[in-house]
């Protein structure tokens, strides 16, 4: 129903060439295999009227506002992930931020973590959420499982995470979050089930 799309936001978490691309150092193996499932979730949403929130990295280029344990990608002159302004920080081929969609720049894990995104979603009438994008890094309770939980503390319903638009180091770590997500009433179809869905 399109009462209820309007009341949903798409969320693409990370999907930025630094995670994606060959050439980064700290890019995710695997990663491009989504990318094609995350432009198709897009699609959907701007058809549906859903709005589109990217949620992006934009570090401080000498790892001032960066987790601790991730402060050595950024020293003696390095330049580390998703500094603002790099090609890195950029979203990857195919994915286009257009008038209406929302862009929100985070730092740490989760979207919601001393940001507005809580605000932003409230103020445009959100109560549902889709999410569609990278666990990003070796460990997977990242940036989609953090800003999952985030969600389901403040009391969004439902929060669904398009299985096969999300990725991981391994399968079995993807599958495992995915559970760990279900158990605490994550929704989780598939790209095909979701864009099926009547609402």
């Amino acid at each position: 129903m399109a009462e209820d799309w309007n009341r949903t936001a798409l969320l693409v978490i990370d999907m930025q060439k630094d995670f994606i691309e060959d050439w980064s150092p700290v890019a995710l193996k695997g990663g491009k295999d989504i990318v094609p499932n995350v432009i198709k979730a897009v699609e959907v949403a701007r058809q549906r009227g859903i709005l589109i929130v990217w949620v992006v990295r934009e570090n401080d280029p000498l790892g001032r506002d960066v987790e601790l344990f991730r402060r050595h990608h950024y020293t003696a002159g390095k330049v580390g992930p998703a500094n603002k302004g790099s090609e890195g920080a950029e979203l990857v081929d195919g994915l286009v931020i257009k008038e209406g969609d929302y862009k929100l720049v985070k730092t740490r894990f989760s979207a919601f973590f001393a940001t507005h995104l809580h605000s932003v979603l409230q103020g445009a009438g959100i109560n549902n959420l889709v999410v569609t994008a990278l666990f990003v890094g070796v460990q997977t309770p990242n940036c989609i499982r953090q800003t999952v939980f985030d969600a389901v503390s403040l009391d969004y319903q439902p929060v669904t995470v398009i299985v096969d638009a999300t990725a991981a180091a391994t399968p079995d770590v993807h599958q495992a979050n995915m559970f760990d997500m279900k158990n605490i009433g994550v929704a989780t179809p598939t790209l095909q089930e979701w864009s099926e869905s009547k609402a």
